[in-house]
């Protein structure tokens, strides 16, 4: 556990029993970022990916005073480029009434700190273009990535290619 003087922030990794906090704090995101409708994720489905026999994210919480406030969840990925992991980032989120203390880079730091633990070589996520904390990771020293396209492929268009 991490503790920022501040506001006496503790960061810890979570547990199973965190599920519905991570389910709410998932939701209170999509609020924030207009996306309600796209939350299909259930305590079962979370349990099942985040603490289940293979784990596909990693997912810390922080609070104050024994109450929570925020979270981050985050994967590995790879690169061939440079032969070494990365950290990405899925998600940062820190309720709105917390904001602005320093949640938000307690758990950037966190991640970056883990990135470096694991010997990872870049930390990346996305962000929506409109979100006015890329004002908050440029001055963090993030630079966006202006000449990639994000590519996604989902649903039917996903279950046609597996079919091919």
């Amino acid at each position: 556990m991490k503790k920022s003087e501040k506001v006496n922030l503790n960061i810890r990794k979570a547990s199973v029993e965190d599920v519905p906090l991570i389910l709410k704090f998932i939701k209170e995101l999509s609020v924030y970022e207009k996306m309600t409708k796209e939350v299909v994720a259930t305590e079962d489905v979370l349990r099942e990916t985040l603490f289940g026999d293979k784990s596909y994210a990693q997912v810390i919480i922080a609070e104050i005073k024994g109450k929570p406030v925020g979270y981050a969840l985050y994967f590995y990925n790879f690169s061939t480029f440079l032969g070494r992991p990365g950290l990405y980032i899925e998600d940062v989120f820190v309720s709105e009434e917390y904001r602005g203390q320093g949640i938000g880079s307690a758990l950037f730091k966190y991640c970056a700190h883990i990135a470096k633990e694991n010997k990872c070589v870049r930390m990346e996520w996305l962000v929506l273009k409109w979100n006015p904390a890329r004002e908050f990771y440029d001055h963090m020293g993030a630079k966006p990535l202006d000449e990639w396209v994000v590519y996604r492929l989902t649903g039917d268009a996903l279950g046609n290619m597996a079919d091919l």
